[in-house]
């Protein structure tokens, strides 16, 4: 078997689960979060990076697109839980709302997460114990 093979799939989906963020944050911003003071800009840059990254991974996939992609599933995430809890620039949101779209985007990040660290252990695998791309 092709060894890029596994590489490829894994690049393919970490793509797409950023681009699904990305487009569930760029749908919110159009829906109305433009006008929340910090909040809407920041979901418009996180719609356009994750676009970016889905695009690059599409075309390259190097271990810092793939840090890339993990870290913003997890800053996120982490937004997500504070606008939750403790809240986000002044901004709180309860439960699930806006439904479905919290939860679709919460389990695109978590699966971009994942993806990224798997990876990862089988590039480091495939390779001997060193991933191919760090130099």
């Amino acid at each position: 078997m092709n060894r890029a093979w596994p590489d490829l799939v894994l690049r393919i989906g970490i793509s797409a689960a950023v681009a699904v963020s990305g487009y569930i944050h760029f749908d919110l911003y159009r829906g109305g979060y433009r006008y929340i003071h910090m909040i809407g800009p920041s979901f418009l840059i996180q719609a356009a990076a994750s676009f970016a990254i889905a695009v690059l991974l599409l075309v390259g996939g190097s271990f810092v697109l793939r840090l890339a992609a993990a870290a913003l599933g997890v800053g996120a995430l982490g937004a997500f839980v504070m606008s939750r809890t403790v809240g986000i620039f002044g901004f709180t949101e309860i439960g699930w709302d806006p439904a479905p779209k919290a939860a679709l985007s919460v389990v695109a990040e978590v699966v971009a997460i994942v993806l990224c660290a798997a990876s990862v252990l089988i590039r480091v695998r495939i390779r001997g114990g060193r991933p191919t791309w760090v130099r």
